[in-house]
């Protein structure tokens, strides 16, 4: 009775249910879902940054089932050791902020830029199955690109 249900959402798209008051402050729900790490977590909320940690969840407009974005800085990372997110993390290289799948749809869109842009100032080298093959591969990648980021 009293209790609201909050969806505690990752940038790994995973998520946590937590319980909460509407009584309790930001500071309460980090203390309770994130201990220790309070000062490394930024908390989010259509999209504000919920920065005063003793405003209440009601204060908020924060009511059941709502949304809180969560991320973790880095900034205060060296200071205290990080605990893994939950959920499965992808392998990424040491030191690099991009996993290697975010670079895949920029390359591709660059290879097919200098397709198209040798096709229209070279044009004598182009045949034409070569000019419908970049045409088709054009088609299928930005098919691709609004499927992965329209959503």
């Amino acid at each position: 009775p009293g209790l609201i249900k909050i969806r505690l959402k990752f940038l790994n798209d995973t998520e946590e249910v937590a319980v909460a008051r509407p009584e309790d402050t930001v500071g309460i729900l980090k203390s309770k879902y994130f201990p220790g790490q309070e000062s490394q977590m930024k908390l989010i909320y259509r999209g504000q940054l919920l920065q005063d940690q003793a405003r209440t969840l009601r204060s908020l407009r924060i009511t059941d089932n709502c949304v809180i974005h969560c991320h973790r800085s880095r900034g205060a990372a060296a200071a205290a050791p990080a605990l893994p997110e939950p959920g499965p993390a992808g392998p990424t290289a040491p030191g690099l902020p991009l996993g290697g799948g975010t670079l895949m749809v920029p390359t591709v869109m660059v290879v097919l830029a200098l397709g198209w842009y040798f096709r229209i100032n070279y044009r004598q080298l182009f045949t034409a199955p070569a000019t419908v093959s970049l045409i088709g591969v054009t088609v299928l990648v930005t098919f691709l690109a609004f499927g992965v980021y329209g959503q």
